[in-house]
């Protein structure tokens, strides 16, 4: 008898929960019309989960997500890993694809995340565009924005970094913004040299030394050549085939890496206005932002050579990545 002295109200318990959980009240409100404190509601709350009067499910489609997630995040020790299920678009927009809810999920990560003094290198590229347009104008941050590398010339100018970097700022508030403003491929090494020199490139380093937060998607180039950079007039004949003998598998800020995610040996390495990887790796947060599994041998590559230690990806590129393991 004197146990239940003073135990709690189990009707308490289970009259809080059905207020709280179907009956949408706030804390406040329950505490009013039961006659008792906030503290107690919480309490109430926590004591109809212990009992086993409600009961938390996350349905199968969804869970299949958060556990892709983790097997990666743990198997490459990365930071985070968001993989976006296309069940997600029965909740947000049926006509949505796959690349532009990833994109979606990059958006909300990065604003989560992002915060006063940051310094937010960008990257080229269609989900990136995509990613952009979903930052929410709503949500400022004195943050600065970079470019990671030069321009694409006339080849995909909608999807110009610096045209992505200029959108950004606005979505952010009109925040600071700086440019590699020459062309990401030089005809030599030699003109690259005197390009890196100039006063603009040099402050523009600096920058890229202090960036706190990098956010890119990735080309594929195997099994097969799907980037944009493969099947554009990019590249010549010649240096496709060299990137082809060097056995590369993908490009990353205009950089093109081999199945160990390091930087491939060809003439266009010395000739490429771009962050190095060496550089771009002590960069505290890398984000790639990627949909499609066809570019998991890809994305496989570029985190053995610690390309990235954040990912936003689509669920069959997860799946499809986790097979790889």
């Amino acid at each position: 008898m004197i146990g239940e002295t003073y135990m709690p109200s189990t009707w308490l318990a289970l009259k809080t929960a059905q207020l709280y959980y179907l009956e949408n009240m706030s804390q406040k409100e329950i505490a009013s019309i039961l006659n008792i404190s906030n503290v107690t509601v919480s309490r109430m709350l926590q004591r109809a989960k212990d009992l086993g009067i409600i009961q938390f499910s996350i349905a199968d489609a969804y869970q299949s997500a958060l556990t892709l997630g983790n097997k990666i995040k743990n198997r490459y020790s990365l930071n985070d890993v968001i993989v976006v299920s296309l069940d997600f678009r029965n909740i947000i927009n049926k006509n949505m694809s796959i690349k532009q809810l990833t994109a979606l999920e990059g958006a909300r990560y990065l604003q989560r995340i992002i915060k006063d003094n940051d310094i937010l290198g960008l990257a080229w590229g269609r989900t990136m565009y995509y990613l952009i347009h979903y930052l929410n104008p709503c949500q400022k941050a004195g943050t600065s924005f970079v470019t990671l590398h030069g321009n694409l010339g006339n080849y995909l100018e909608e999807l110009e970094a610096q045209n992505l970097v200029h959108r950004a700022s606005m979505a952010f508030g009109g925040a600071q913004t700086a440019g590699l403003y020459h062309d990401g491929l030089q005809a030599s090494e030699e003109i690259l040299n005197i390009i890196n020199k100039k006063p603009d490139i040099v402050k523009i380093s600096q920058l890229l030394d202090r960036t706190t937060i990098t956010v890119s998607g990735i080309g594929s180039f195997y099994p097969e050549a799907t980037s944009p950079l493969a099947n554009s007039s990019y590249l010549s004949a010649y240096e496709l085939q060299e990137l082809k003998d060097e056995n590369v598998y993908g490009d990353l800020l205009l950089r093109f890496f081999n199945e160990k995610g390091e930087e491939c040996n060809t003439s266009l390495k010395n000739r490429t206005l771009s962050i190095s990887f060496e550089d771009y790796k002590k960069i505290p947060c890398k984000i790639i932002v990627a949909s499609g599994e066809y570019k998991a041998y890809t994305l496989n590559a570029a985190l053995k050579g610690g390309l990235a230690n954040v990912l936003v990806i689509s669920e069959d590129l997860a799946l499809r990545l986790t097979e790889l393991i």
